[in-house]
């Protein structure tokens, strides 16, 4: 299954993710960064699995940290 997004599409989903999870993006890309290191839809099901999220905020979270990561590694 693919996990591209489109930018606006992302962009949409990240702003509700605070609304609907009671959290931060910050906070849940820390959790991200603390949790097992897996492949990205495993990342996602671990994400909904783990603390019960709905599968396009988990993917949303992890499409966000992969790219963060990707442009830490650019500079």
């Amino acid at each position: 299954m693919s996990h591209v997004l489109s930018e606006e599409t992302h962009r949409n989903i990240l702003a509700r993710i605070p609304h609907c999870t009671g959290r931060e993006v910050s906070d849940w890309l820390r959790t991200v960064d603390e949790g097992p290191a897996l492949r990205f839809e495993e990342k996602v099901s671990w994400l909904r699995h783990e603390y019960d999220l709905a599968y396009g905020h988990a993917k949303a979270i992890i499409h966000e940290y992969d790219l963060r990561r990707a442009a830490r590694k650019l500079l």
